[in-house]
């Protein structure tokens, strides 16, 4: 009997903690598609062998986590303008031929902010703490929204600069000022949002932010989840609303969700049953 179902990987290193197989699995079964999903764990020096693998195999698409990204960018044969843009792929499509590299991290950062946190980021003024690949794959969504003000830092300044210059054209087409700070240490600007996307909340190690940048009326995002780090304790502490990263990690999948099944997932009971467990 011929298999009929469709099949998709995640692909990562380290991959056992991941929820996407759980995530496109709750969706499917929400569609009524029979899918199989699974997480591949490829060695670091071996993804383009472990993508030829499972191109073999007939895969239908592949999410690609840390640390490969930028690996799967370079494989794609073509790209959306947000991959293009963020130079990063976290999502596969495979397509008469072609591999299609897109990245969907912005657009579930920014959904869960606006859709499931009721935060609308136009004319807002944001604090981005990071300048690794997390911050670079959303930055372009967050212009698209028109903030009034996109502020970037990060321990290693010159990198924050690095990422203003290559992103300052698209923030002038949305009439984005973008900017870069010191790691704040007495600030006076006013910031509607701070997004935590350091790897800092891997560890919980401290992000050396005077705490003075969180106040009541501002929301503090880590795209950390599963934990409460020291970013949303200090947060907490100030009296800023607070939220991790479980919804974009959703977002993000029923984007990828919808490139390869052309369906879009509703995301909210996937979101409370993790958030329950």
């Amino acid at each position: 009997m011929t298999d009929l179902k469709k099949h998709f990987a995640v692909i990562g290193n380290p991959i056992h903690h991941s929820l996407s197989p759980q995530i496109h699995r709750a969706f499917a079964k929400e569609n009524g598609l029979h899918i199989a999903y699974e997480a591949i764990l490829s060695p670091l020096d071996q993804f383009t062998n472990t993508m030829h693998k499972l191109i073999a195999q007939k895969l239908s698409g592949v999410n690609v986590t840390l640390p490969f990204k930028k690996e799967a960018y370079q494989l794609a044969t073509t790209h959306s303008s947000h991959a293009r843009i963020a130079e990063a792929v976290n999502t596969l499509e495979f397509k008469q031929g072609e591999m299609i590299g897109h990245n969907t991290d912005g657009i579930g950062l920014v959904r869960d902010l606006e859709q499931n946190l009721d935060i609308h980021l136009k004319n807002k003024k944001i604090l981005l703490i990071g300048a690794g690949g997390a911050a670079e794959g959303v930055i372009y969504s967050m212009l698209e929204k028109k903030p009034s003000e996109l502020t970037l830092t990060n321990r290693t300044i010159e990198k924050s600069n690095v990422i203003q210059k290559k992103m300052d054209v698209h923030a002038k087409s949305f009439n984005v000022h973008l900017n870069v700070i010191e790691i704040p240490k007495c600030p006076h600007q006013y910031f509607d949002v701070i997004i935590n996307a350091t790897s800092a909340s891997l560890s919980d190690a401290n992000l050396n932010i005077d705490h003075k940048v969180f106040h009541e009326g501002s929301l503090a995002y880590d795209m950390m989840y599963d934990k409460e780090t020291s970013f949303i304790r200090e947060a907490k502490s100030r009296g800023s609303k607070v939220s991790d990263g479980l919804g974009m990690l959703v977002e993000q999948a029923a984007e990828a969700f919808f490139i390869w099944h052309h369906i879009k997932p509703q995301t909210k009971s996937v979101i409370e049953s993790l958030r329950a467990l």
